[in-house]
C-alpha cells in the first residue's frame, strides 16, 4: 500500500514543477497537495513536503512528526509554527552549496575587477584604466561557515584570493584564518575588503550587520549579501555608502521581497541589485534528497537531523 505523503506550498506554478519532480523520484507513493487528502488522510500523515506552506494548512496535520523543507532557509517556518511540536528539516543539498559557491566567486570577481565602476565610465562615455590589484592582495570575509561557507571558501582559494571566516562557533577550514564569537567577529570585519555574509536569520543575526560593525570595515570595502536582508541595516549601509566608506553593495536579499518599485536602493549609483538569484534550489536534485530522507524514515522510523528552534539553524 503506498504511504501518502501530503506536499503543502502556497506557490502555484513553481510548485507544480516541485510536484512534478518529486513524484518523479518518489513514485512509489502517493504524494498529493494538502487539498487533495481526505481528513483520514491528513489525520494519518506522519511527515509532509513543504516549500513555503501556510502555517494554518499545517495545522490540518495534527500528528505531524516532521516535515521536509525543500528550502534551506527555514527562518519563515519557524516563526510560523512556533509553538508547534514536529520537527523541521531544512534541504541540505550539496548541490545548493555549490551553486552558492560559483555566485560568491562570480560576484566577488565583479568587485575585483572593478565592474561597477567600469559600468559607471560606460555610462558616462569615460575610457579611463585603473590598476588590477592581484587576487592575493585582496581578503574575502565569509560569515557563516556552514556548509555554503566552506565550498565558497574553497572556491576563493583556488583562485587565489586570502580568506578569513566566522561563524558562532569555531570551525576549522584549511587555507582559512577562521575566528569565532563576539571577539571573532571585529577580526574578521577588520581584514575584509570584500565581506560575504551567508549566515542563517536568528535573534542573534538580525541587524548585526548595523552602522557600528558596517563602520569595521577597511575604508573602500565592498559587501555582498547572499544571507537575509534584516542581516542588514539597509539604513546603515546606505550612510555608509554615501560617504564614501564603503565602495559598493551586491544586494540579492531584502526586508521585502520582491523589492518596491518604490525602494531607493533601485537608484543608489553604488548598489547593485539581484532579485534572490544567487543560490536557487535545483529541484532534481532536491527532490532526490527529500526522497531518501522519507523512505529512511517510512523503513527505519529515522527522522533526519532536524533544525534546533532554539537557535534557529
Amino acid at each position: 500500500m503506498k504511504a501518502v505523503i501530503p506536499f503543502v506550498t502556497q506557490l502555484a506554478d513553481d510548485g507544480t514543477a516541485w510536484l512534478h519532480a518529486l513524484r518523479a523520484v518518489m513514485p512509489e507513493h502517493n504524494l498529493s497537495p494538502l487539498e487533495e487528502l481526505t481528513a483520514e488522510q491528513c489525520a494519518a500523515a506522519e511527515v509532509a513536503i513543504v516549500v513555503n506552506p501556510d502555517p494554518a494548512d499545517l495545522a490540518d496535520l495534527p500528528n505531524l512528526k516532521w516535515v521536509q523543507s525543500l528550502w534551506a532557509g527555514v527562518e519563515g517556518l519557524l516563526a510560523d509554527t512556533r509553538d508547534a511540536n514536529f520537527a523541521i528539516v531544512r534541504m541540505t543539498d550539496p548541490q545548493l552549496a555549490e551553486t552558492m559557491a560559483e555566485a560568491v566567486l562570480a560576484w566577488t570577481f565583479y568587485l575585483h575587477r572593478d565592474m561597477p565602476r567600469y559600468r559607471k565610465q560606460q555610462l558616462d562615455r569615460i575610457w579611463r584604466q585603473h590598476p588590477l590589484p592581484l587576487p592575493h592582495q585582496r581578503t574575502v570575509g565569509l560569515l557563516g561557515l556552514g556548509n555554503m561557507g566552506k565550498a565558497a571558501a574553497k572556491r576563493l582559494l583556488q583562485q587565489g584570493f586570502k580568506v578569513c571566516g566566522w561563524s558562532r562557533s569555531q570551525i576549522d577550514i584549511e587555507g582559512v584564518e577562521t575566528v569565532s564569537g563576539a571577539d571573532g567577529l571585529p577580526q574578521v570585519l577588520q581584514r575584509s575588503n570584500i565581506l560575504v555574509c551567508l549566515l542563517p536569520l536568528t535573534n542573534q543575526t538580525h541587524g548585526l550587520l548595523n552602522h557600528d560593525t558596517l563602520g569595521l570595515l577597511p575604508n573602500g570595502a565592498s559587501l555582498i549579501n547572499f544571507a537575509r536582508g534584516p542581516i542588514v541595516d539597509t539604513q546603515a549601509l546606505i550612510t555608509h555608502l554615501n560617504s564614501g566608506r564603503l565602495s559598493h553593495a551586491v544586494l540579492d536579499v531584502f526586508d521585502q521581497e520582491p523589492l518596491s518599485p518604490q525602494s531607493p536602493l533601485w537608484s543608489h549609483p553604488n548598489i547593485t541589485i539581484l532579485p534572490h538569484i544567487s543560490a536557487p534550489t535545483n529541484k532534481q536534485t532536491a527532490a532526490a534528497i527529500a526522497a531518501k530522507n522519507i523512505n529512511r524514515y517510512l523503513s527505519k522510523g529515522e527522522i533526519p537531523p532536524s533544525v534546533d528552534r532554539t537557535r534557529g539553524y
